[in-house]
């Protein structure tokens, strides 16, 4: 199959600023940006406070804000793969809820084992596990596109384990997304854009006298997949020392189609043989194969301030509404999955989920005997509610419902944290040390709920005279046997050490333990060390060891499907760790 694909877009930007620059040469400001990106201040992979990208012992990647809105990308995980290399993003299609959260990796590794934080905090993870055969599968990671690229101030990507320094998950790496923070100015910006595809499909063999005329391929033009965003950010002073910065998007997507071309035989055969006559007719692009439906509201919002005695309160919060809609694969007229007094063309059964994303985050900054202090509370939740459409049960017969509550999950995340950072004068360093520790408590809980019983029940309804599938076509519900309601909490204690040992010889390391009410303990630990030659050439590596607890959505995840062998029924089960199964 080849294609060939454009995407055309249009866009209309109003930018809310007190002053405008104009630049000069294309050249000069991409020279620019990349000096200002460089010479940036970093606070992943080191605590200490000045420390730029271009002088950590590790490897850190910057993109600005400026940079997210020249790509003209809406969604984050789009921006980044873009941006770096090292970053994966796929866009799964017929993947259940996977095209609905999309999974995203670093450095090639599972998208679960990159730590995202936000203003330097633990970011929660979806309720979502990948179970189908993307990449991904098995993990339950952050849904970075939860994050507009408007709220953003800039994005740090640590190419590097970091568990030592950050805790589990941070064995790819550590994103950290750094909030805008403003007291005044704003922009707008509407969006819209759609997908231009031409490509050919090669045409199996169709049943002998089955009435439709291919060749070996067939040429095929589409145009669809529009999509609509506005965006818009306001800051506003709180007082003399203060900043509140809005964010508000909106995004409304239509699904792209490039199924190929079905040549089976799809209505029953007729009693005098032969074929049906609609068989002429009848659409053989029967499939969604490619971007989903899709509506979504998010809000953010971003504030600091500073009080008269040098406490610094800082706070953020998010909220995210995204429905979406995709498909299964298409049940022909006479499939034994179909009721044909239903659905006498056959039908494309849709899952249509709903996920509810929200966070909120508060703290303090001070100083306390020469240490900089950093105390904060994050909460964050996501729920994944699945509503089964255009499909039946085909247990229950020409009385089943074509719609149903299939259930769904969610997954919960309180995190405090206190930190310090003190540096030291000590005799023979090039430099100060600094030393930072830290200590954190997470709690965590993961929910499965059943959907309603038609969802997942069996009718009884027999097909000559054998049991057939329970449930709703496509995505059976979840069942009461597959409910959860669990939780566990982790305790982790860190000290990192930082210093110049000589003038060209930068070393640091850092120790981390770890205690978990369900998976045990664990220290872990690093060294990573620089060595600059001269202005332009330098060294660095670092050794390491990790630690990745597995997550309450991998240890009890279930769920239940129909499956045949030799035309008899078995019930198919995801069982979570703890089942004595």
């Amino acid at each position: 199959m080849s294609y060939k694909s454009v995407l055309r877009a249009a866009s209309a930007a109003a930018i809310l600023v007190a002053a405008v620059a104009l630049p000069g040469s294309a050249q000069e400001s991409e020279s620019a940006d990349t000096d200002r990106t460089l010479d940036r201040v970093v606070t992943v992979g080191t605590r200490v406070a000045n420390r730029t990208a271009l002088d950590t012992a590790v490897a850190v990647d910057v993109v600005s804000a400026d940079s997210l809105e020249k790509l003209g990308v809406g969604e984050l995980n789009q921006a980044l793969s873009v941006q770096l290399p090292s970053f994966n993003f796929p866009r799964p299609a017929l993947a259940d809820g996977t095209d609905s959260i999309r999974p995203a990796g670093l450095r090639g590794l599972a998208p679960d084992q990159t730590l995202v934080l936000v203003n330097g905090k633990r970011r929660h993870s979806a309720s979502l596990v990948n179970v189908n055969g993307t990449i991904g599968r098995g993990a339950s990671a952050v849904d970075l596109n939860t994050i507009p690229t408007f709220a953003i101030g800039g994005v740090e990507v640590l190419r590097d384990g970091a568990s030592a320094q950050y805790g589990s998950d941070a064995i790819a790496g550590v994103i950290n997304t750094r909030l805008r923070e403003a007291d005044g100015g704003g922009a707008a910006q509407v969006s819209y854009g759609w997908r231009e595809t031409e490509y050919e499909v090669p045409v199996g063999t169709p049943p002998a006298g089955l009435p439709i005329t291919v060749g070996n391929n067939i040429s095929r033009s589409r145009s669809d997949g529009q999509v609509l965003t506005l965006s818009g950010w306001k800051g506003f002073a709180l007082g003399q020392d203060g900043f509140l910065t809005v964010t508000a998007e909106y995004k409304d997507q239509s699904h792209s189609e490039r199924s190929g071309f079905d040549v089976r035989q799809n209505y029953p055969t007729p009693t005098g043989g032969g074929f049906d006559p609609r068989e002429a007719d009848f659409n053989r692009f029967n499939a969604w194969t490619g971007e989903p439906e899709l509506d979504q509201l998010t809000l953010f919002a971003n504030a600091g301030y500073e009080l008269e005695n040098g406490v610094e309160l800082y706070g953020w919060a998010s909220y995210q509404d995204r429905e979406t809609l995709t498909a299964g694969f298409y049940r022909r007229a006479q499939d034994a999955r179909n009721v044909i007094e239903i659905y006498p063309d056959g039908f494309l059964p849709k899952i249509n989920p709903t996920t509810t994303d929200y966070s909120a985050a508060g703290g303090a900054r001070w100083g306390w005997g020469g240490w900089d202090m950093d105390a904060s509370l994050v909460y964050g939740d996501n729920k994944m509610e699945f509503v089964i459409t255009n499909t039946l049960n085909r247990s229950i017969g020409p009385t089943s419902k074509t719609t149903f509550d299939a259930g769904g999950f969610e997954y919960s995340q309180l995190v405090a944290n206190l930190s310090a950072v003190k540096g030291f004068d000590v005799e023979g360093l090039a430099s100060p040390l600094n030393v930072a520790w830290g200590i954190e408590a997470r709690q965590e809980t993961y929910e499965i709920f059943a959907g309603e019983p038609d969802s997942y029940r069996n009718g009884g309804v027999l097909l000559n005279g054998s049991p057939t599938a329970s449930g709703s076509q496509v995505f059976p519900g979840f069942r009461p046997e597959n409910e959860v309601d669990e939780d566990r909490t982790a305790v982790g204690a860190y000290i990192d050490l930082e210093a110049n040992v000589t003038d060209q010889f930068l070393l640091s390391g850092a120790v981390r333990a770890e205690s978990y009410s369900d998976f045990g303990e664990t220290v872990t630990g690093k060294i990573a060390a620089r060595y600059d030659f001269n202005d332009v050439f330098a060294l660095r590596g670092s050794i390491q060891n990790g630690f990745r607890a597995p997550s309450l959505q991998q240890q009890y995840f279930a769920t239940t499907s129909t499956n045949f062998i030799g035309g008899v029924p078995f019930d198919i089960t995801t069982f979570p760790v703890t089942d004595p199964i």
